[in-house]
Parts: structure tokens; sequence; C-alpha cells
């Protein structure tokens, strides 16, 4: 049985992650009491004792934890954006392709993608990579969020009865161009300008859609010739192809909350497409990720611990 221990399980995607995997018996949590979660002594030795750590931390506090680990075989998967573009980590996006899962099944250290980044690099990175979308190309990006991926502070100033009567209509933000998660968005896609991107937070705990338009102009392909793309591209249990996400004419960001899936589509015609993909900014934006490498690199079942339906 695998050694499991989580760096910041009281945070929300410590405790999802804690949640899955407290269900499964196949791996053992390595646990401390709450006084203890800050002792750095116990958390050194919690760290080397395992087979697999998740670091649910702040990126400073990301970058000190990667350091406590002195044991060559323990495993890290950072949740943070502290190493997402870092040499010596891998990407954990195992659907980029065969090569991508390969890395992850060998790798030591992992980076699990931000929640906006991933839609993003999963409608944008194979038509990059097809030579469709020119890596030179300043597309758009439009990505509603539950507020949970806020975090703890956000999930508390939205569950307040005190809360203001403004967080009832969605509120957008990242209006300065410079979200965190944009250096990934580029360097994952091999785009060499980063998008105009626009993330919106809801009146919702958890659910996502991401939204990239692909009009004509910016775009080398049919809309046949993108289905293809994206049917090719993503075929497995977790990222599939689905050409029939609309709901009476609508679409909504809770359709896969609580899941740890994905599911991507194209609106529009031929002259203006947008690609859309759906998920939950705590499942695939998260939690179900780092649990999905986490299998991957301890080479158990693929799927094992994820919700997918």
């Amino acid at each position: 049985m695998k050694q499991v221990f989580i760096d910041g399980s009281a945070g929300t995607t410590g405790l999802r992650i804690k949640e899955r995997l407290k269900a499964r018996t196949d791996v053992a949590l390595i646990e401390l009491k709450d006084e203890d979660r800050k002792n750095e002594a116990l958390r050194k030795e919690a760290m080397n004792d395992a087979d697999a750590v998740f670091l649910c931390l702040p990126d400073d506090a990301a970058q000190q934890a990667v350091q406590m680990v002195e044991n060559e075989n323990t495993i890290v998967l950072d949740a943070s954006t502290a190493h997402r573009t870092l040499p010596g980590w891998v990407y954990g996006l195992p659907q980029l392709s065969g090569a991508q899962k390969k890395a992850i099944q060998t790798a030591k250290r992992i980076a699990v993608p931000g929640c906006h980044a991933c839609g993003f690099i999963v409608l944008t990175a194979p038509l990059v990579k097809a030579g469709v979308v020119d890596a030179q190309t300043v597309l758009s990006c439009t990505s509603l969020t539950g507020y949970s991926g806020g975090g703890k502070s956000m999930i508390a100033e939205y569950e307040s009865q005190q809360r203001s009567p403004l967080l009832s209509a969605p509120r957008m933000y990242g209006l300065t161009q410079q979200h965190k998660h944009l250096k990934e968005m580029c360097a994952v896609t091999g785009l060499s300008r980063a998008p105009v991107f626009l993330p919106i937070v809801g009146d919702f705990y958890s659910g996502m859609q991401v939204t990239v338009p692909l009009p004509e102009s910016q775009c080398k392909a049919s809309r046949a010739q993108i289905e293809e793309i994206y049917r090719s591209a993503y075929d497995d249990a977790v990222i599939r192809w689905d050409a029939h996400m609309e709901q009476d004419g609508f679409l909504s960001a809770l359709t896969l909350s609580g899941r740890d899936d994905m599911r991507v589509g194209l609106m529009g015609t031929d002259e203006r497409l947008i690609a859309v993909a759906q998920y939950d900014n705590l499942g695939k934006g998260a939690s179900g990720a780092a649990i999905e490498c986490m299998n991957l690199a301890l080479g158990l079942s693929d799927y094992e611990g994820l919700i997918l339906e």
C-alpha cells in the first residue's frame, strides 16, 4: 500500500484530495494532528516517509516545502503556481500527448495545472500543434468559475449571512491582464503571446466553463477539421469530445460540478466558432487532476478514486 501525505490538507484542494483518498484501499494517508500541521520537523518526517506528497499551499510555502523533501523516491505533486513552468517539473496534464503521460508516470516532481489554464490549454494546445492556430496569434479566453476557486476566504465571503448583495451577480477579475495562470497558458500551448483573458467568478460553489473564440481570421481550419482534432486528441475517460453540450440553447458551468472529468465541444459557425471546455474547478481543475497524476506516478489504476460520471 502506498503512503501519501497532504501538506495543506485544511485548504479547499487538500480537503477534496483527502476525501477522495480516504475512501481508497490502495493508499494510506499519513496524517498529522491539527496542532502539529505547522510543526516543520513533523511535516518533514511525514514528507520523507511518503511515497507521494501533495502540496496544497501558497506559492512561497510550496517552494519551501519542496526543499524539505530529501527522499529521492518521494514524488511531489504541487498544486500551487510555483513550479508549473520550471525545468525539472513535469506539467500534470497527461491528455496532452502519449509522451506527456509517460513523463508523468516516471516523474518525481509534478506540477498540477491551474484551473483556468487547464481548460485553455486543452482547447488550444492541439490546434497550435496542428498548425491550425499560429503561435503568434493573440487569442481571447473567458473562464467562468465557482467561488470555491478563490479558497477559504472567498468561500467565507460568499457564504456569509452578511455578504454584499453585489456577490449575487457574476464578477470579472484579473482585469489588469496579469493573471498568474497566463505564464503556463503560453508555455504549455506553445503560444508566444498571452491571450486576452477574462476570468469571472459566479455565485455557485464549484463548476467551470472555459471558452476560446476561434474566428475564421485566427483559425486555419473548418469546424469539421477542428472537431476531428479534438476527437483524436481527447478520447479517454477524463477528457472527451462532446458534440451535444448545449441544453436547450444554453451551457451551464454547473454541468460537471463534483466530478473529475472534462467535456470539450464547439459552438457557432465556421466563420465564428467558439471552443468550450466544461469541468469542475475543484475536479479536473485541481484535486481530481492531482489524484489522476498521483495514480500515474505511483503505477496505480489510471482513474482510481476519480468521479467520472
